[in-house]
């Protein structure tokens, strides 16, 4: 007798429980983008270094606020003042430039009127007088722990840790990643598909989300519908962190994942999760490998992989947070009565309120395609009306942001 299927949240902790971050490596920045960060990154130096201006303007001593003023230098960013601005002086300074020694204020310089070297003051004077001021530090010190172990790196973070003095990184090294597609009814010549055959995109689509998370992916497939040559394609992932197969997951005839999985000298962790689409989904390990079984239907196969590969990926990459993040909002129209499983629901987020998609056939691709949302409907949950509170996941940065 066959075990029930897993409840989502505990299918997801077993699989992570499988995941052991891969081992670190050091990288540039330029490369570490896409990735999480393996170690923590301290500060090497203190930005700003020295005071700067964050106007265009005039620096003055704080206690000569009234003017009028000799303009006795300029204060550029990059080529600092060199003397000393005194009571009865002031130096044109931009913003980025250093406060020039014995300046203490900025006065913006649309409230400065100049005649050759002689300023007056034609507006308001900064206050607190150091209001146009950024103090050295005010981003942070030497030795500030300014990124943190796990976090993803984005354009931001990469700035960050360049600015903190650091040009290498530590990372997790790349996954190494096999798609395996299969089915008899998988066609690539788009041009000669017969009506008996569906065109082979599940490949693309998985490869395309584990590239997205900085994954090494090879392709093999599709894959006939027999243990010969699922035994030969498997083969060829021998060397894999994880192996991802779509379609042949479940129990008909020419289902024979599972079998060519087990004969292959894989151990099932677990097979099925209560929900939909997608309850056909497969876990098991080789050795080191991880193993995920995917369904084969297209929009199947893409709601699992957001809540199980990418996740699986994250963690081998060292994320802190490998699932995806919900969100809370709003209905924009009516939603039906849930069924017997939890329900993935694709749907439109506006950014205010999210809206059903009318067909959630999960072979219908152009519903998915169209859809950035996916809304998280409970068992036997009673009809949505519009205006209602529900839970959704974000597909855009494949949920992390």
């Amino acid at each position: 007798m066959k075990p029930p299927p897993l409840p989502l949240e505990e299918a997801q902790a077993r699989l992570l429980a499988l995941a052991t971050p891969l081992p670190i490596e050091r990288v540039d920045v330029d490369s570490a983008l896409g990735r999480y960060l393996a170690e923590p990154v301290g500060a090497r130096r203190t930005h700003p270094a020295t005071d700067l201006s964050a106007m265009d303007g005039y620096a003055v001593a704080a206690g000569d606020m009234a003017g009028p003023w000799q303009v006795i230098g300029e204060s550029a960013a990059g080529h600092p003042f060199a003397g000393e601005v005194r009571r009865g002086g002031a130096a044109r300074i931009s913003t980025g430039a250093v406060m020039p020694a014995g300046a203490s204020a900025v006065i913006l310089q649309e409230d400065i009127a100049r005649e050759g070297d002689r300023i007056t003051l034609t507006g308001e004077a900064p206050i607190p007088a150091d209001k146009h001021i950024r103090r050295s530090g005010l981003d942070f010190a030497l030795g500030t722990e300014v990124l943190t172990a796990g976090l993803h790196i984005g354009p931001a973070q990469a700035a960050l840790a360049i600015s903190a003095g650091h040009s290498h990184v530590a990372v997790r090294r790349r996954p190494r990643i096999v798609v395996l597609d299969s089915g008899d009814e998988l066609a690539v010549d788009l041009e000669s598909c017969a009506p008996h055959q569906v065109p082979a995109s599940n490949g693309v689509m998985l490869s395309a989300m584990a590239r997205a998370l900085s994954c090494d992916v090879e392709r093999v497939g599709p894959v006939p519908d027999s243990m010969e040559a699922m035994a030969e394609a498997l083969d060829r992932a021998a060397e894999a962190d994880v192996v991802v197969t779509s379609g042949g997951a479940s129990v008909g005839d020419h289902d024979l994942v599972r079998p060519a999985l087990l004969a292959w000298g894989a151990e099932l962790d677990f097979w099925r999760v209560a929900i939909k689409p997608g309850k056909p989904i497969l876990v098991a390990t080789r050795g080191k490998q991880i193993i995920l079984g995917l369904p084969g239907n297209p929009v199947s196969s893409h709601v699992t992989a957001y809540l199980f590969l990418l996740p699986l990926l994250r963690a081998l990459l060292g994320a802190a947070q490998p699932l995806p993040r919900r969100i809370r909002t709003r209905l924009a129209a009516p939603m039906r009565a849930g069924g017997a499983r939890r329900e993935f629901l694709r749907a439109v987020w506006d950014g205010e309120s999210v809206t059903p998609q009318a067909i959630q056939d999960s072979g219908a691709i152009a519903p998915l395609a169209a859809s950035n949302a996916l809304i998280d409907r409970a068992a036997h949950e009673p009809a949505g009306e519009t205006g209602d509170t529900v839970t959704a996941y974000l597909l855009e940065n494949g949920g992390i942001a």
